[in-house]
């Protein structure tokens, strides 16, 4: 069921749990609402025009941002790594393409001559790929012993609406590509709400519960990787 109020489109989904969930989420500002299974469509319909006024103000942060120039992979460029920042250097190359952090002040970007922007971007998120797959297999050992729970497989992609995404049956993990640019706090949290899904598989009371348990301080990560703070 999804409801359109001033021409934005809010998907509802009816779930089994006890509170209401409005979320707004980045990068193109796509709605969605989690109401109890129970909960009739003129009351969905009138908590959701409550929040028009939010929502269209968390759309406008996510519109802002996509004002931004899009990269071109040239020297001189800012780059993020883990949250931090790093120039981009471009040096052309007859052997291997490759990027790589030197003295930890630049990215190094090794391409070939007359490289594409579609080429050193895929160079990139190769090397941020890798870097990810060096770092999400210690953060699931370290919260396995915690959450007491295991993972058979971990993935990355890039995803539009998700920073992340758990299938319970399965026992596997997927990971956005972009929480490589992001502080490592952010793949943290992010990893343990996924490997929370596998105790409780909705985001009811009890899941919350775990967090807080858990991941204290993940209402504030949170807001960080929503872009609110």
């Amino acid at each position: 069921m999804n409801i359109i109020l001033d021409n934005i489109e809010i998907i509802v989904i009816k779930k089994n749990v006890k509170n209401i969930h409005l979320t707004v989420h980045p990068p193109y500002g796509t709605v969605k609402l989690t109401v109890p299974k129970k909960m009739d469509d003129e009351a969905i319909n009138r908590f959701a025009k409550l929040k028009l006024s939010w929502i269209k103000k968390q759309r406008e942060k996510f519109k802002s941002q996509e004002c931004i120039e899009p990269l071109k992979y040239n020297s001189g460029e800012i780059h993020y790594y883990f949250g931090e920042e790093y120039k981009l250097n471009v040096i052309e190359t007859k052997g291997k393409q490759y990027a790589e952090i030197r003295d930890d002040e630049c990215i190094n970007l090794y391409v070939k001559p007359n490289s594409t922007v579609e080429k050193r971007e895929k160079i990139m998120n190769e090397w941020y790929r890798n870097n990810l797959k060096t770092a999400i297999p210690e953060l699931v050992n370290k919260w396995e012993k915690t959450i007491m729970v295991s993972v058979n497989e971990c993935r990355i992609k890039s995803m539009k609406t998700r920073w992340g995404t758990c299938n319970i049956k399965d026992k596997r993990i997927w990971i956005n590509l972009e929480l490589s640019k992001k502080n490592p706090n952010c793949l943290e949290f992010i990893v343990v709400h996924e490997m929370t899904h596998l105790l409780e598989r909705y985001h009811n009371k009890n899941f919350y519960g775990y967090m807080d348990k858990f991941f204290p301080e993940w209402r504030t990560v949170q807001k960080e990787l929503n872009g609110i703070i």
